[in-house]
């Protein structure tokens, strides 16, 4: 849903529009919600899901306090990872991604 306010300014290259980034600011923090729900629920080191995908622990700590969203392929990255350490948190971090993705439609 995009808000009544859109303005679009221009500063050298860069074409900038208010409304899509209040878009994007109100869909972050949905896969990191996931992330640190399931690490905990099934006690799962931030290290050990970054050693797992081989990236660094940096990456998942931002992820998990919603500092960055991972993009939509470490999404999948971070699925395989929780695969191969515990299929059952695999398969809680889609469903709560995409129950989250759900609830935002819905209030839309």
């Amino acid at each position: 849903m995009a808000t009544p306010l859109s303005y679009t300014f221009s500063y050298r290259w860069v074409t900038f529009t208010l409304s899509e980034a209040f878009d994007t600011i109100k869909g972050m923090g949905k896969a990191g919600k996931a992330l640190k729900q399931v690490l905990e629920t099934y006690s799962i080191s931030q290290n050990k899901l970054a050693v797992t995908m081989g990236t660094g622990r940096p990456n998942v700590h931002r992820w998990v306090n919603e500092i960055r969203d991972p993009v939509a392929d470490t999404l999948l990255e971070i699925r395989n990872a929780l695969k191969k350490i515990n299929p059952a948190a695999a398969e809680d971090f889609i469903r709560l991604y995409l129950r989250d993705a759900n609830d935002d439609n819905e209030q839309a």
